[in-house]
């Protein structure tokens, strides 16, 4: 007797009790997850020609997932990043599928072995110095929101924060007492603490002093116009629209898309070129692996040789060495032709004992 498995009751235990109880994977996480699976039923569904509380795990194939990921791509114009993504979210769910059930595993194998496409890595942008404090200098600190908007922007610059961080951010995890210091929980619910500025502490006190948060959303820290908790988007919409009012006195700033994730990369930039040594950056930055990190290593030491580059070097009267010269070259040479000489005519162990 032929058994089929139904879809659904996979897809709730996938995300109920896989992602969430023992996974313990962040919101955003399995949103993501949850957004590439409908996705890929409703697409499947169109395919097959069947409704989507009809499809079973036998419907699914390593060609139907490979036409998902090209109509992705070519219908709905994803980037090759995005395209990935899916493509986790589809591997998480069938290596979770074959783990239920022993006799889907073949299919789920080769649906897992759909490889991610390879993409091409952009430079990592991040600001100077200049344009920081440009950044920092557009905010009239006057009012609530402004005194909101220095603070993040302050914090974020200090910390080096993830967007999510600091929309998780509570009054708990802020110290401004000596030693200032600030507590982020960051991927898989690392927690790490970085030291903050007398600036940053001023920053946090008056926007603090200042806050009127709904009854919610007491806990947290940055909040919106209405009292409750800022989100992500906002978060981004604040640091755009300051950098583009920064690009004003700073034209450079015109010609970068900053996000609060380049103000991240500037933190590490910036903590590199002052001479902090790698280990204390990635602690600094929460990443979990050091490679992430070299990557701002790289980047730090091609600057440093362009700037070697365009140093010209020093001007001498002879152009090489003293030791160098013909004249000595010469004499070396007939020196080594007199020691082959001397060993071919038997003299050889005494020259070395003279």
């Amino acid at each position: 007797m032929n058994t089929t498995h139904p879809i659904a009751p996979f897809v709730q235990r996938f995300f109920h009790d896989y992602l969430a109880a023992q996974k313990g994977l962040s919101s955003n996480t399995v949103l993501a997850y949850r957004d590439g699976l409908k996705l890929f039923i409703r697409f499947s569904s169109e395919q097959l020609g069947k409704p989507v509380d009809k499809l079973i795990i036998e419907d699914f194939d390593q060609e139907l997932v490979v036409k998902f990921l090209e109509h992705l791509e070519t219908a709905r114009g994803n980037s090759p990043q995005t395209r990935n993504a899916r493509l986790a979210a589809l591997h998480a769910f069938f290596r979770y599928v074959a783990s239920q059930e022993p006799l889907v595993m073949a299919r789920c194998q080769q649906i897992c072995a759909i490889p991610s496409k390879r993409i091409t890595h952009k430079t990592i942008e991040y600001l100077e110095d200049e344009e920081v404090h440009n950044i920092l200098n557009s905010v009239q600190q006057n009012s609530s929101q402004g005194a909101r908007d220095y603070a993040l922007l302050l914090f974020l610059y200090n910390t080096g924060a993830r967007v999510q961080e600091a929309v998780d951010l509570k009054i708990d995890d802020v110290r401004l007492e000596t030693p200032s210091q600030i507590k982020l929980t960051g991927k898989g619910r690392k927690e790490r603490v970085c030291p903050i500025w007398p600036e940053t502490v001023e920053a946090l006190q008056n926007y603090l002093n200042h806050r009127k948060p709904s009854p919610s959303e007491i806990s947290h820290v940055f909040l919106n116009a209405n009292g409750q908790r800022i989100t992500r988007f906002g978060i981004r919409y604040i640091v755009r629209q300051y950098a583009v009012k920064a690009a004003q006195a700073c034209p450079s700033l015109k010609s970068k898309k900053v996000s609060p994730h380049t103000v991240r990369h500037t933190t590490a930039m910036h903590l590199l070129q002052s001479g902090n040594d790698i280990t204390t950056v990635k602690d600094w930055m929460g990443h979990a692996d050091v490679n992430t990190t070299h990557a701002y290593v790289e980047i730090d030491m091609k600057m440093k040789r362009r700037a070697l580059d365009a140093c010209q070097p020093p001007q001498t009267a002879n152009k090489r060495p003293r030791w160098l010269n013909p004249g000595i070259l010469e004499w070396l040479d007939e020196l080594s032709n007199k020691a082959g000489i001397m060993c071919s005519s038997g003299e050889c162990d005494s020259a070395k004992i003279a």
